[in-house]
């Protein structure tokens, strides 16, 4: 297994998929070898000096603490991270939806926690060990920070990130349901919540049933009508992000805090927790025997 690079910058950057290839080597995507840093950090596009938030030991320290505190079971290191991370690294979304910073993250930050995090276990089939390459450059609901950030940022319910933690406990929620963009609609996004916390969802097949016929049912019922939302200020995002530059470490016990918004609609939620539980009940769930 890879260590960090002999070289780790101090501040993120931007590191454009053009200037991050020759980086992704064999070696790496095995994780046999890291690169030095050195003539990585020679391409990066520099992030403004005087933004306290592109400082890399906050995150470092966290991705070190995760791999420590879940060496036996890295999968849950998700449910532990994301919220931490999201806190940490305070972003608009305009700024998160930038993949060099995500790809500068994985490849010069954090290589490390990507091959420890993401490594293949040996099959019959395959039995080479290997980091896919979209962990550390690759679409927002795969690679390997952008996935975890953006998972904080949809399913928190305005400053309480405990429903974070139930999402992101799930794999199957996070990888069937983060790249649809129905959980954009911050009630569906707690409604698919409660209903993996309650139990009455949980498998892979069960959530994916479900996406499908929220999907097609969303269609035509239009949700935001259906279980409408309260219209966001961005005024205490713009202020939870200002904090940033006095912003203690997040605690590694206790849930952070997010941006002190509005929590969603309660009674959109149950509207749509019941509505959701219908449909759930009729949904074709490969595997699932209909009764007789």
């Amino acid at each position: 297994m890879i260590t960090q690079p002999d070289h780790v910058p101090e501040r993120l950057a931007l590191l454009p998929a053009s200037a991050a290839d020759r980086f992704l080597t064999e070696q790496l995507l095995k994780a046999e070898q890291v690169h030095g840093g050195i003539d990585l950090a020679k391409v990066v596009e520099p992030l403004p000096e005087d933004d306290a938030r592109w400082a890399v030991e906050p995150i470092r320290s966290l991705v070190e603490d995760a791999i420590f505190e879940f060496r036996d079971d890295r999968t849950r290191a998700d449910a532990w991270l994301a919220p931490r991370l999201h806190a940490t690294l305070r972003l608009t979304r305009r700024e998160a939806a930038d993949k060099r910073l995500w790809t500068h993250l994985a490849l010069a930050v954090a290589p490390d926690y990507v091959a420890w995090r993401h490594l293949s276990e040996p099959t019959a089939a395959r039995p080479e060990r290997r980091i896919p390459a979209e962990r550390f450059q690759g679409p927002a609901d795969r690679q390997c920070f952008s996935r975890l950030w953006w998972a904080a940022e949809l399913f928190r319910n305005g400053p309480d990130y405990e429903p974070v933690e139930v999402a992101c406990g799930n794999q199957d929620l996070i990888h069937t349901v983060l790249r649809r963009d129905l959980i954009d609609h911050r009630p569906t996004a707690q409604a698919l919540v409660r209903l993996v916390k309650s139990g009455k969802i949980a498998t892979g097949r069960e959530i994916n049933g479900l996406s499908v016929a929220i999907t097609a049912a969303g269609a035509t019922l239009v949700y935001d009508v259906l279980a409408p939302d309260e219209p966001r200020d961005p005024g205490p995002l713009r202020n939870w992000i200002a904090e940033a530059e006095t912003a203690p470490p997040v605690s590694r016990h206790v849930l952070p805090d997010g941006p002190d918004e509005d929590p969603v609609p309660e009674d959109s939620v149950a509207l749509l927790v019941d509505h959701f539980t219908e449909l759930f009940e009729t949904a074709p769930i490969r595997g699932r025997k209909s009764e007789i």
